[in-house]
């Protein structure tokens, strides 16, 4: 199936690597222009001249702006439209991975990580809702992980704020339907990206990167990590004609991995 993002605008947070840039890439890929959004000008810069070396047509911006704050959400919208126009695709997908012992997590920790992932998607949503409900089209996928449906222990504040996020995604979705405005949630398991490559690093444990994922692939029910090209290939289906009927959803990309469906 060929799908066919002509005409439509996105607007996609932690644009400038991993998960971010397998969509910016996919999306461009399919006609659509890309407002990629993150705090780094650096990483943007480079993210931005890859995509334009890659897809020398493809209609790109690169915004810089701190979206864990107020100001910072309304600086992206608004340089992603004097850009590129009106907002057709959301994608909050902006986030890290912040997790220990509860009694460990400070009060400043649980506010950071509630404001970049669980206030900026409101935030943003607020800002760009409006929009696609007078033309009565628009897409919304809040990237969050399988933890949002089986937080484990040690998983606060992360498993938290992407509770909140699925809960987001569902009230959400009741208020767009009625203005074909559809709003959905993609839940990540273990898929190759800058986050893992760090966690690697971190754990020092003197085993390569190939070796690190196939012990990461075990618990895996496929066997393997995930590749940023398969999630980004089911974040462009649902924001395409061909996902017009699915709303409301928390879909696992996952492998398996997750306990609950």
């Amino acid at each position: 199936m060929q799908i066919s993002l002509a005409g439509r605008t996105a607007l996609i947070t932690g644009g400038s690597k991993g998960l971010g840039l397998a969509m910016a890439r996919a999306f461009a890929g399919a006609g659509g222009a890309v407002a990629m959004v993150a705090r780094g000008e650096e990483a943007l810069k480079a993210a931005e001249a890859t995509l334009r070396a890659e897809l020398p047509e493809a209609k790109l911006a690169a915004v810089s702006a701190d979206i864990s704050t107020e100001a910072g959400c309304a600086r992206a919208v608004e340089t992603a439209v004097a850009a590129l126009g009106p907002i057709d695709i959301l994608v909050n997908n902006a986030g890290t991975s912040q997790r220990g012992p509860f009694l460990q997590v400070t009060d400043a920790l649980w506010q950071a990580d509630l404001d970049l992932k669980l206030f900026a998607a409101i935030r943003l949503a607020r800002a760009v809702m409006p929009g696609m409900q007078e033309r009565r089209w628009g897409r919304i996928i809040n990237v969050l992980n399988v933890g949002a449906k089986a937080p484990p222990g040690e998983g606060a504040p992360t498993a938290v704020s992407r509770a909140a996020g699925m809960a987001l995604t569902k009230v959400l979705s009741h208020e767009g339907a009625k203005h074909n405005v559809l709003v959905n949630a993609l839940l990540v398991g273990i898929i190759e990206s800058d986050q893992w490559v760090r966690r690697h690093a971190a754990e020092k444990r003197n085993i390569t990167w190939e070796e690190w994922k196939a012990e990461q692939g075990k618990t895996v029910p496929l066997g393997r990590l995930g590749k940023a090209e398969e999630f980004a290939a089911t974040a462009l289906f649902l924001c395409s004609e061909g996902g017009g009927y699915i709303t409301g959803t928390a879909l696992n990309v996952d492998g398996g991995r997750s306990p609950v469906v």
